[in-house]
This record gives C-alpha cells, structure tokens and sequence, in this order.
C-alpha cells in the first residue's frame, strides 16, 4: 500500500459524499413533484387533467431516454448558469439532480399507485380536499414503499456519480479512472471499488431499516 492511498481514498469519498447528498436531496423534491403530479393529474383522479399528465410523462420519458453521460453533457451551460462552472463536484450536482429526478419520479408513481383506491374514495366522501388527500393518504399510505423506492433512486445516483467523474467532477469515479485507470494503480482502483460497495451497502441497510420501522409503528397504532 503507498502511502498516498489513504489521503486518496478519502479526499474522493468527500467529493462523492458531496456530490451524493445534494443531489439526492434536490432529486427527491424534483422526483415527489413529478411522481405526485403524474398520480393525481391521471384519469380519473383527484386533480385529474389529462394535457398536464401527458406533458410531464413526455418530459419524463424523454429525459430517461438519454444515456447520463450525454445528459451531463447538454447540462453543462445549466451548471455553469447555476453554480459558475461545469467542472467539479459542485457542478455535477446539476447533473445528477435533474438526470435522477426523472427516474425518481416514475418509482415515486408506482409506489403512490399501490395505495388502495378504496381508501381515496373513503377520503372524498368525508370531504377531503385533493391537498388532504394528497400528505394524509396517499404519500403516509405509500411511506414504506417510498423509502424502498428512495433508496433504490440513492444508490443509482451513487452510481451515476462515478459516471460524472469521468468528465471531471471528481469523487471515487474520478479517482479510479485518473488514479486506478489511467496511472495503473491496482491498489486504488481496487480500493475505490471496496469503498463504492460498502457505501452502496450502507444505503442499503439505512433505507431497509428506516422502512421496516415504518412499517412496525404502523402495525402498532393498528
């Protein structure tokens, strides 16, 4: 192990740490805004209005469409409108906010979509507003749901942001390919690989522990 390996290690854990929590903190508003408005704009629902689900559907679609490493590409003079650069973490988080925030809001949909249709129409006949109906029934009905989903979106942006390593934003992405890659240091791309899994894991484990303590307090008020 050279000495270097640590210092490293950790200066592209903190850019990835950066990198991953800003930008599932703005993916996630992004992503309930759209999985929200996709649910309650449909047929049939408590907003319903057809040429607003359709509108944001297609924007969804599109943008899932493109390979990330494009999207951060044409994203550049964003980032650059945004934070003053396109290169370094900072920037990245641009990126990744708006490349997740459509995948988000297609889980988000789906787990929204569980919620039994009969307990919404239990809340229309007493009344409730479509903004109760909304924070009172849908999204604490599908909460389990939306942090297995959450944490799915978390680990694929701690996936996309290797990717945005490879055009300069730093973190474990970018230390693997100058470091690993490019210099043939074996002990770094290996090491960089170790960190990325153990983080992935620890996503993993916070998601399904936060879930399972919903899903437990809920069975005790019932």
């Amino acid at each position: 192990m050279r000495d270097d390996l640590l210092e490293l290690l950790w200066e592209g854990l903190r850019q990835t740490l950066y990198m991953l929590v800003w930008a599932s903190f703005f993916a996630i508003i992004l992503g309930l805004i759209l999985g929200i408005t996709l649910v309650v704009t449909e047929k049939g629902n408590v907003l319903e209005a057809r040429l607003i689900h359709k509108v944001v559907s297609f924007v969804i679609n599109g943008v899932r469409s493109l390979p990330f490493i494009i999207l951060i590409v044409l994203l550049l003079p964003v980032a650059r409108w945004v934070v003053g650069t396109s290169l370094g973490p900072t920037a990245a988080i641009v990126s990744l906010s708006i490349g997740a925030a459509p995948f988000l809001g297609r889980i988000v949909e789906s787990a929204l979509k569980e919620v039994a249709i009969g307990k919404i129409e239990a809340a229309k006949s007493f009344g409730a507003s479509p903004f109760d109906i909304i924070f009172r029934v849908l999204i604490p009905e599908a909460l389990p749901a939306l942090v297995r989903s959450l944490t799915i979106a978390v680990i694929a942006i701690t996936e996309l942001t290797a990717v945005a390593g490879a055009i300069g934003a730093g973190g474990l992405g970018s230390l693997a390919i100058r470091f690993g890659y490019q210099r043939f240091r074996e002990d770094i791309l290996f090491a960089t690989v170790i960190v990325i899994i153990l983080l992935v894991q620890a996503i993993q484990w916070t998601g399904d522990y936060i879930a399972r303590s919903i899903n437990k307090r809920r069975y005790k008020l019932e």
